[in-house]
């Protein structure tokens, strides 16, 4: 059975020449679908005008709109022609008012979210799930991300530079695989599929962050400027397109940072106030924070994007592209202010003010055995990030019936992270010849659940005759991950079948690799080092800082020039970072940075697919039914270097027999602790589908989709890097007495299997006869077969393990000699338990053209998503321990964007809701924690001046919506960050 029909709505925006954006070659794909129609654009033009004037003899209008109220028509049509359950984004969606970056315009899709970094939207959520659940695509290849995880950031994507979106919520067998949540799909241009013969773009802004004036040093102004050339040549068999787009921009916060609860201790003396999750050991006991940080945060971000394509046609049965994209991010950035530790179980703690079994607030001292202290932090972070994406492609119809397409591409995706950390502190005197650290520490603080809390310190942070530079730290993560494929795929169309349009099947084989180095470099201690003593800070070394507005409560500190207190206290003037084992003063190997060695290594994985799929087109009932059913099987070999522990207590033949050998590092220290070998698995996968599309009357349709579907775990989680490092012990007990503790992580592991799941899909579409809209309602089922989990034991026995744990540790200061104890070890594993994840969708998108007169150009687009799940997984932040729901996870999503359009002038109020969910952040380690809801307004507005020329303004985060976290109770507090808003003015020409 045959049948390729376009709507009313679809035809006059063809007609009008606004649908040259989608795919490559549409008259081409005409042809592919219905042989009998001919491919050049006057002959469609011409079909095209005579379908209108059928349809205006039949009295009904055919509305022709233009830029972002056409775009979501425009969407709406491909949403409806779409194989799978899927969102649409189209060119003007994105373009026409271009957001900060591709992220922005997806989280106005219905179930879709975002994770705001930095105040702007970065890792995309579909569907209640998080990025790591995302399978992410360029012109239908794989990218590489440059998180360090597969969840692709978002924001390294300028808008300006992709011509058209796809979020595939149901699962097709030609689809890669990947997405347990959805598959992202970005497209660049196609230069053949545009009417016109040549297009030029250009655009400038600039920006303004009003948030800046509140942080001292901190860039106001910043501006994004991008241009763009569509061609066509020799008879319209050559097209070449390439664009440039640049985006520079402040980045302010304001920001109260509570680090976790690792602390137990009975405060109140209430006998039998326990609560869910609290030190099995201490029943009576509250919670005790960490401490906490105040900061500022100021610098630059640059992104600069390129994309390129050229495409041949020599006649109608081939066709060959190549195209690349390449996108470089580079951050500078500082951060400072003071961070508060409270030292432990053996501090003093006065007046707590106990909620939920926490203390949230009260007074805090230092006692001789904690470590209770104030520190002035001064950060300077830089780190830039490429992401390069190459392809070709070719394409052959070898017969009427029978197309092949090949395809080779290399995505490659690199970070370079520099940290350089100052820690300085408070002496005594610090102008004597041998200061002593001020261990009169008295902290005074009362937490406000999401509000700022208050706080306040006995001692003074401006006095520069007691500040000194204490300790110097720089921790370099350096991390690539490329991605080679090659794909062949063909379809063969059956003519005379009643059940089958066609038939497709393929095969694609990929590598990846992901290379990781971790580095450091450390001087001083915190509360001072007799080997590596402290420096008095200068006057010319040091600014006073003080807060401002909602903030202003908060203690003066002073801002210090990391790079003139370098240049005068270390021995060289600088440090350089290595990956090392690690050793004490006298040099001896200690392996107290062993880490930097054990996270440095590789992972390899390599994938081999192959699919078959049919694509129904056929009657049921009476009823015409489109869609495909298919399989496809994956293989994966995976693997990744490894530094395996051989006990040194053995004899030396049997310790070479099992692998150890003599490790020199970059400081030139050699070990003969450790064995280099690969380690990893070898497992096949087989994911049906099948999509059916039931077209219930001319304008209404039913889906329904099922598939098996699976999500890698995250690649830097597939290294093999346990590490180790010596702390302080912050809940000392009779069992457990030492000072000093050994604390161990492997969080990652080669061995670990995909998350695997069965999906189902059912939705209703209905679009207006008229061409202004349309409503969606959808339905969701997702049987989550496993997912990867990570549990922490406290008071781990590493002996027992066979993991070699330091004996002893030697106090940099009094050079006194602690016996190391047992610490937590953390860990990951495949949690086979699973459950559900369900929910539905709710969507409209209205143009109210029956409005009289100027009211006409009113449209509201609008959408709701609910997401419930019975999956809990582990958590152990601290003392805080239980089950969490999934990361990622709102119960509440919803989206609308209020807009209006007349005569060339055109505006948007927009708005983004999420309810909590849960996330991670950085405190002194990453913190799981969930986040508050969060509501996210912007405006935009445009006018025509004339046909080429545009005037743009826009406002983001119109009320400065901060990010707001908490510890399972909203009076633990975590972060409150304040990002400001940012302020666009700017021209668009168009020629």
């Amino acid at each position: 059975m045959r049948s390729f029909q376009l709507s009313r709505v679809a035809l006059a925006l063809l007609a009008s020449g606004s649908m040259a954006f989608s795919g490559p070659l549409l008259a081409q794909q005409a042809k592919e679908k219905q042989p009998q129609v001919e491919t050049t654009q006057a002959e469609v033009k011409k079909a095209t005008d005579e379908q209108q004037a059928v349809e205006e003899t039949k009295g009904e209008t055919v509305t022709i709109i233009g830029s972002y109220m056409g775009s979501l028509i425009r969407s709406l049509e491909e949403k409806r022609n779409a194989d799978t359950v899927s969102e649409q984004l189209s060119a003007d969606d994105i373009g026409s008012l271009p957001d900060v970056s591709i992220a922005d315009a997806l989280t106005r899709l219905p179930g879709i979210s975002a994770i705001r970094t930095g105040g702007q939207a970065a890792e995309i959520n579909i569907r209640g799930l998080s990025g790591i659940f995302i399978h992410s695509t360029l012109n239908g290849r794989e990218q590489v991300s440059t998180s360090g995880t597969r969840s692709v950031d978002f924001d390294q994507y300028p808008s300006e530079l992709i011509s058209s979106g796809s979020v595939y919520k149901s699962q097709k067998a030609s689809l890669i695989e990947g997405g347990v949540a959805g598959s992202i799909e970005l497209r660049t241009v196609s230069p053949l599929a545009n009417s016109e013969q040549h297009v030029f773009n250009a655009n400038i802004r600039g920006m303004y962050n009003d948030r800046a004036s509140s942080v001292s040093d901190a860039e106001k102004w910043g501006e994004r400027l991008s241009f763009s050339y569509q061609g066509k040549f020799a008879d319209d068999t050559i097209g070449v397109a390439f664009g440039f787009a640049r985006l520079n921009q402040p980045s302010v916060a304001e920001q109260f940072i509570g680090f976790t609860y690792p602390t137990t201790r009975d405060l109140d003396g209430v006998a039998g106030d326990t609560d869910l999750g609290l030190d099995s050991d201490c029943p009576n006991c509250e919670l005790i924070s960490e401490g906490m940080e105040l900061q500022h945060k100021g610098g630059t971000e640059t992104r600069d994007g390129y994309v390129a394509a050229i495409e041949w046609v020599p006649n109608s049965d081939f066709v060959l592209k190549a195209d690349t994209f390449i996108s470089k991010f580079d951050s500078e950035q500082w951060a400072r202010g003071l961070r508060v530790k409270f030292g432990g179980s053996q501090a003093n703690y006065y007046n707590p003010l106990i909620v939920d079994n926490t203390m949230v607030g009260g007074v805090v001292t230092r006692t001789p055995d904690s470590f209770t202290r104030v520190e002035l932090a001064n950060d300077d972070d830089t780190e830039v990030d490429e992401v390069k994406s190459y392809g070709l492609k070719a394409e052959w119809n070898l017969t009427e019936a029978f197309t092949l397409k090949a395809d080779l591409s290399h995505s490659k995706g690199s970070s370079n992270f520099q940290n350089r950390l100052l820690w300085s502190a408070l002496a005594e005197d610090a102008t004597i010849a041998n200061p002593v650290f001020d261990e009169n520490v008295v902290i005074n603080y009362r937490y406000s659940g999401l509000d700022i809390p208050s706080v306040g310190f006995n001692q003074d942070f401006t006095d520069l005759s007691k500040v000194m530079a204490a300790k110097y730290g720089t921790y370099p993560y350096l991390y690539d991950d490329t991605v080679n494929a090659a794909r062949l795929d063909g379809s063969l169309e059956l003519f005379d079948n009643n059940t089958f349009r066609s038939f497709e099947f393929g095969v694609r084989y990929s590598e990846r690799r992901y290379d990781t180095t971790r580095k450091v470099f450390e001087y001083g201690n915190e509360e001072f080092s007799s080997l590596e003593p402290p420096m008095q800070i200068g006057s010319g070394m040091a600014s006073v800082v003080n807060w401002q507005g909602d903030f202003s409560h908060f203690p003066s500190y002073l801002a210090i020039d990391i790079d003139q207190v370098l240049a005068s206290w270390l021995p060289n003037g600088v440090g350089t970072p290595v990956t090392t084992f690690g050793a004490n003063f006298a040099g001896d190997l200690d392996y107290s940075t062993d880490w930097s060695v054990r996270q440095s290594g590789s992972v390899f994985e390599d994938v081999l697919a192959a699919y078959f799929l049919g694509n129904i087109d056929t009657v049921w009932w009476d009823v015409p039914v489109t869609g495909n059913v298919g399989m496809r099987i994956v293989n994966s070999d995976q693997s990744a270097t490894r530094l395996r522990a051989v006990d040194e207590s053995l004899p030396l033949e049997q310790r070479l027999a099992l692998g150890a050998e003599y490790i020199v590092d970059e400081a030139g220290l050699t070990s003969f602790r450790f064995a280099r070998d690969l380690d990893g698995i070898n497992y096949t996968d087989y994911l049906p589908s099948l999509n059916l599309n039931f077209k219930i009357t001319e304008d209404s349709q039913l889906r329904f989709a099922a598939a098996r579907v699976m999500s890698r775990p995250e690649i830097n989680r597939l290294a093999a890097d346990f590490s180790g490092t010596i702390g302080d012990n912050p809940d000392r007990t009779p069992e457990n007495p030492e000072v000093k503790v050994y604390n161990a992580t492997q969080t990652n592991n080669p061995r670990l299997k995909p998350f695997l799941a069965n999906q189902y899909d059912l939705s209703w579409e209905h679009y207006y006869p008229d061409g202004t809209g349309g409503y969606s309602i959808a339905v969701f089922y997702k049987d989550i077969k496993n997912f990867v989990d990570t549990i922490e034991i406290p008071n781990f026995d590493f002996a027992a393990a066979g993991i070699p744990v330091p004996e002893v540790y030697i106090d940099e200061q009094s050079l006194v000699e602690y016996e190391v104890g047992n610490g937590t070890f953390t860990y990951a594993f495949n949690n086979d338990k699973g459950g559900a994840i369900h929910g539905f969708e709710l969507a409209t998108t209205t143009v109210f053209d029956q409005l009289p007169g100027v009211w006409s150009g009113l449209g509201v687009n609008a959408s709701y998503a609910y997401t419930d799940s019975q999956v809990k997984t582990l958590t152990e932040t601290g003392q805080i321990k239980g089950e969490i729901s999934f990361e990622g996870l709102s119960k509440h999503v919803a989206n609308a964007t209020l807009f209006f359009t007349h005569e060339g002038f055109e505006t948007r109020l927009s708005t983004r809701y999420r309810s909590e969910f849960v996330s991670r952040q950085w405190g002194v380690n990453e913190q799981v924690v969930y986040f508050d809801d969060e509501t996210v307004f912007d405006y935009q507005a445009s006018y025509d001046i004339d046909d080429k020329t545009r005037v743009l303004f826009q406002i983001n985060n119109l009320t400065d919506q901060p990010t707001k976290s908490y510890f399972v109770s909203e009076a633990r507090t975590g972060t409150i960050q304040y990002f400001g808003r940012q302020i666009f003015l700017g021209v668009n020409y168009s020629l």
